[in-house]
């Protein structure tokens, strides 16, 4: 078992060396992930990003892992009675990770080469190990009273064990420097060598009344800021190789590099972005001052055709597409392409060197990370990934609010019995937000400064009500008159309704 371990390893570690200098996401572990990522029905994402919020990735990798550890052990076994078919197998371990390169976006000499060298090393380190069994046994070692003297047994043994460890520390060292290689790697972010240019227009300033104390932080920290995408790996792309190939329906296509995007017109606004997967009460939803190129600056450029009903954008992710009803990216709101993040450079987990910002509407059909491609197209040339896959086409963002303070099974502090939380209705803005305390009536809840209809806002309520273990739900109201609906739904296709409720206790 343990010479198909390690010759797996070694397999693996070699590979993930060779694709930190080639292509990181063609490393067989990757790969496989990747595929099953894009072959996995709706309701096992649902229940992976449920279940497991951002560790889903690792946790997807380290099964994978553990399979091919099993796999790797049962392969050793065999080799001891079956030595060829044994090599044929760890050997197709790599023709799996090749079709798995093959099948995915972006195929090349490159992108197989990791898989066919994982191949070769775990069949070459397993051929190796087993020659050692090979030669003892006809030597008759196989057999204790096999006339052989205890100095060449030792000898004998020592050779395997030297095998065993050297074929352990070539796995190590090459897993280790491949992990070290691949953060080394060129790119992203820390490519850019060019300051962010001012704003033409500058976000509005952020009423001091709209954070309240104690609860939630009005503006999101990059760090914690949440990321969904069907990346196993952040993609680092130079931003000196990066172009935006900006095409379609249009009278005057362009191809815009990181520079030439810089300098055009930029504006700087305060948004909340929400992904389709938040659960009621959820965390995948954050608040960011945005950098970047008006779309209707975009629009002017290129001079849209009659009879284009979408924009439909590109990433490196994957082969990621996303489709943007071009009616959201034309009506004067604030679409932008987006470089910039917080006052800095955008990261790369969240999209560098650009990516697209459409407020009003989930990211699914709005914010491509890692933009590439904009096409201005019809829904009937073009359906995006998501939409292959069931999804809502058009995903305006739902009425929502959530209870941050207390957190839930918790007790309210005697001395400020707070109930605090946020509200959101990205393009159309929060007018009212009520509290509900063990099912009686609605309270209105204080609402902090309004920073925009395209931010959330922030809210309060001071209970004054008996002590004791209590309920509490929140709902509320945007400002066209819409309220938060109480019935449940999933996220799926179009994103989770329902009141956010939690259990707390009051002192006495």
């Amino acid at each position: 078992m343990l010479t198909g371990v390690l010759s797996a390893a070694a397999a693996i570690g070699t590979s993930h060396l060779v694709a930190a200098f080639t292509m990181p996401s063609a490393s067989p572990l990757i790969a496989v992930g990747s595929t099953l990522i894009d072959a996995a029905p709706t309701p096992a994402k649902e229940f992976a990003v449920r279940q497991f919020g951002t560790y889903d990735k690792p946790i997807l990798i380290s099964g994978i892992g553990l399979a091919l550890l099993v796999l790797a052990s049962l392969i050793g076994l065999l080799a001891w009675r079956h030595r060829r078919l044994a090599l044929s197998a760890i050997g197709a371990l790599g023709v799996v990770g090749v079709i798995a390169v093959v099948i995915g976006p972006g195929a090349g000499w490159r992108g197989l080469l990791p898989s066919v060298v994982a191949g070769v090393v775990g069949a070459g380190a397993l051929w190796g190990l087993t020659a050692v069994w090979s030669r003892r046994s006809s030597a008759g070692l196989a057999d204790p009273s096999a006339a052989m003297t205890e100095a060449n047994r030792r000898r004998a043994r020592r050779g395997f064990l030297l095998g065993l460890g050297a074929t352990g520390a070539l796995a190590a060292a090459t897993g280790t420097s491949g992990a070290l290689a691949a953060r080394s790697r060129p790119g992203g972010a820390g490519s850019s060598r060019l300051p962010l240019p001012t704003p033409t227009s500058a976000a509005a300033p952020i009423p001091s009344g709209a954070q309240v104390p104690g609860n939630t932080g009005f503006l999101t920290s990059i760090a914690d800021f949440y990321r969904v995408d069907i990346s196993l790996v952040t993609p680092r792309v130079p931003a000196e190789d990066w172009t935006l190939t900006i095409d379609g329906m249009v009278d005057r296509p362009i191809t815009l590099s990181y520079a030439d995007l810089l300098a055009l017109p930029m504006i700087e606004r305060t948004m909340t972005l929400t992904c389709v997967s938040n659960e009621v009460g959820g965390r995948y939803v954050g608040n960011a001052r945005w950098l970047g190129v008006p779309f209707a600056e975009i629009i002017e450029r290129i001079g849209v055709q009659p009879g284009v009903d979408q924009v439909f954008s590109y990433s490196t992710d994957s082969g990621y597409t996303c489709s943007t009803p071009y009616r959201a990216v034309s009506d004067g709101r604030d679409a932008m392409i987006v470089v910039g993040m917080n006052g800095e450079v955008l990261p790369d987990k969240n999209g560098f060197p650009a990516r697209m910002f459409v407020p009003g509407l989930f990211g699914f059909v709005s914010a491509t990370k890692w933009l590439k491609r904009l096409e201005f197209t019809t829904y009937a040339r073009r359906t995006a990934y998501w939409t292959e896959r069931k999804w809502a086409t058009d995903a305006p963002i739902l009425t929502q609010s959530r209870i941050d303070v207390p957190k839930s099974l918790t007790t309210l502090p005697k001395d400020k019995p707070v109930l605090a939380g946020v509200a959101w209705a990205q393009h159309r803005g929060i007018g009212k937000v009520e509290i509900r305390i063990d099912n009686g009536p609605w309270r209105d809840a204080r609402l902090a400064d309004d920073a925009g209809i395209d931010v959330w806002r922030q809210w309060t309520y001071v209970y004054d009500g008996a002590p004791g273990q209590h309920t509490a739900e929140v709902r509320a109201t945007d400002l066209t008159g819409v309220v938060q609906p109480e019935g449940r739904t999933k996220v799926f296709p179009d994103g989770a309704r329902g009141w956010h409720q939690i259990v707390f206790t009051a002192p006495t």
